[in-house]
């Protein structure tokens, strides 16, 4: 596991000219870019344990990250998938409320909160970004709380929706994650996942191969996820 201390060691040592891999960001300006470090993170790695202070916001370069918590009963329930050009890590709190593990190799943007905090202090642009980085996870929590309480083909399909993405180019995703991270994040069984994506398959909404899914009809998806 890396530690945070890790992390700052490791910062310390990186040049603040070193030239980072861009993207576009799908939702954010890409103005707090500037003040992070990009590092390397493996398949499986922990990028920060629940409790653990929220001194970083990370943006995925490159990769698939989860956020998990262990239930009381000793179930994991995961929080969310993020993707390239998501960031993931914001809290309100000054604790991290999930963990956070690298589904694939991972490259990240560790952006240092302090160093966002202060700018956002002086700068209107920093602060109106933080702002939209609060209210989007705000979001996305409140999606997934609302997103538990459908039928599974309607959980499945918004699932799939999403990991397309609203301006996914062609009608093939690739998921990195298993069944059972699916059936951990919609509140379903493998089974039930399993079997609903062969009902799916059945009524030709999509086209199963292992991990890749061919949406081949996304209007009867759009029509359970209304």
């Amino acid at each position: 596991m890396l530690t945070q201390s890790a992390v700052d060691s490791d910062s310390s040592k990186r040049s603040k000219t070193q030239s980072l891999s861009r993207i576009t960001p799908n939702r954010l300006s890409g103005t707090m870019e500037f003040l992070g470090t990009l590092m390397s993170f493996p398949r499986n790695t922990e990028v920060y344990s629940e409790g653990e202070p929220a001194d970083y916001f990370y943006k995925i370069v490159s990769g698939t990250v989860r956020t998990s918590k262990v239930r009381i009963d000793g179930r994991r329930q995961i929080g969310g998938f993020y993707l390239p050009g998501d960031i993931f890590g914001v809290e309100v709190g000054e604790e991290h409320a999930f963990s956070a593990e690298a589904i694939s190799d991972c490259q990240l943007l560790l952006i240092n909160r302090s160093r966002v905090m202060a700018r956002a202090a002086r700068e209107g642009a920093v602060a109106r970004e933080l702002w939209t980085l609060i209210g989007l996870e705000l979001e996305r929590a409140q999606d997934h709380i609302l997103l538990l309480i459908k039928s599974a083909p309607e959980r499945v399909a918004s699932f799939l929706l999403e990991m397309a993405g609203p301006a996914s180019e062609g009608n093939t995703i690739e998921l990195p994650m298993t069944r059972q991270d699916i059936g951990e994040y919609l509140g379903l069984t493998i089974e039930t996942v399993s079997r609903t994506f062969t009902h799916l398959e059945a009524t030709a909404a999509i086209e199963v191969h292992s991990r890749q899914i061919v949406l081949r009809n996304r209007s009867a998806l759009r029509r359970l996820n209304a």
